[in-house]
């Protein structure tokens, strides 16, 4: 049941934290890496090591990399822009809904970029043709390969115009990237390049498109509210009040998010308190004995698809995580819920089976043999 948000104050930190654990499926894993993917439904992924072990590590046991790889290559799992003009991991079956909610706002905000790089729709057309034949008949080609075909259609990839050409199609849902290639002297770090239409064949629309979105994010990110949804899904705050109404029976509201003055680190200005959901289904059951301390990536969706990033985080320490001015977000370290640190490795061909480095914002934050067992877990999942 809900409550009026007139009797409710502040969710303490501590139970914010453990709700969000336990939605992020970090304090209880599901049961297949498919799962996870169904559940957070899109996770960041220009770090693309980072976005495999972000579905890995919140999956039942000891993925490796290669099991993460081989969703992508059974075709459960695809990379795309879906949302903000940023690359994510998604359920080949959801795409294409997703980006009809999303694909026109992203190919406005792209409209200067198309323009100084001298791209215009009639190129894009003549880029789509071009690919869609070269891809037909389920063939898959390498990026290097996809912009070979677009020069021999006169279509130019010099400097960035190809990279923003390939955005462009997959925004459209023209194609999308799927099946890993392989390589020899460590985890691959490149996907072939394939149609959607042939790809994606079990693709299937729910009947209410933007409330399922809300709901699937909350579900995956709650307690969470309008605000934090509009900063994920690259939408208008009105449409993010929207689809809250509309997904109003399969959520229950837990909180309300205090007015935020100004624009400051982590936080995005709004006039009133907003009401803060969960899900109305079931949580997800807790093991009984889960890490202490998680090794989480770059981009990791527990930390950065927040209006406010300061539930998990300290203020003070959110510069040292990102994003910063070249738009990085860097691996951090979670100790019961709490950001505690950062952490690099390097994936270096060479260098990938080294050990993962530590960097705590506060000595104690953390106990060593507990950073050094979740840092171990990467590594453990990266050399496999």
């Amino acid at each position: 049941m809900s409550v009026p948000l007139a009797m409710m104050g502040r969710m303490d930190v501590a139970v914010a934290r453990a709700e969000r654990l336990r939605s992020h499926r970090l304090s209880a894993p599901a049961a297949t890496l498919a799962d996870v993917g169904a559940h957070m439904l899109a996770v960041q992924a220009q770090d693309f090591a980072g976005a495999r072990w972000a579905l890995a590590v919140r999956t039942r046991g000891d993925p490796t990399v290669s099991d993460v790889d081989a969703a992508f290559d059974r075709g459960e799992l695809v990379r795309s822009w879906t949302m903000r003009g940023t690359i994510h991991v998604i359920p080949a079956r959801d795409l294409s809904w997703v980006l009809a909610l999303t694909g026109e706002r992203q190919l406005r905000t792209a409209a200067g970029v198309h323009r100084a790089e001298g791209i215009d729709e009639a190129e894009i057309a003549r880029a789509e043709t071009a690919t869609m034949a070269a891809l037909a008949g389920g063939n898959r080609l390498t990026r290097d390969e996809l912009f070979a075909v677009l020069e021999q259609a006169g279509i130019s990839t010099r400097g960035q115009r190809g990279y923003h050409v390939l955005v462009a199609l997959s925004v459209r849902g023209v194609v999308c990237q799927g099946p890993v290639v392989a390589r020899s002297d460590g985890p691959t770090r490149e996907q072939f390049i394939v149609r959607t239409d042939e790809w994606a064949t079990d693709a299937a629309s729910p009947a209410d498109p933007l409330a399922e979105m809300f709901v699937r994010y909350v579900a995956s990110h709650g307690p969470a509210g309008p605000r934090d949804f509009a900063w994920w899904a690259g939408l208008p705050l009105g449409v993010a009040r929207a689809a809250a109404e509309a997904a109003s029976d399969r959520l229950r509201i837990v909180d309300a998010a205090p007015p935020a003055e100004g624009l400051d680190e982590g936080r995005t200005p709004t006039a009133v308190a907003e009401p803060v959901y969960l899900a109305a289904a079931p949580a997800a059951r807790r093991p009984g004995r889960a890490p202490r301390v998680l090794a989480l990536p770059a981009f990791d969706e527990y930390y950065l698809p927040y209006a406010d990033r300061t539930v998990p985080c300290a203020r003070e320490a959110l510069p040292r995580i990102g994003p910063g001015r070249n738009g990085m977000v860097r691996p951090i370290l979670v100790a019961d819920g709490e950001i505690v640190g950062v952490w690099t490795h390097s994936r270096a061909v060479g260098r990938h089976r080294d050990e993962p480095v530590p960097e705590l914002f506060a000595a104690g934050g953390a106990p060593a043999d507990d950073v050094a067992a979740a840092l171990s877990r990467y590594a453990r999942f990266l050399a496999a």
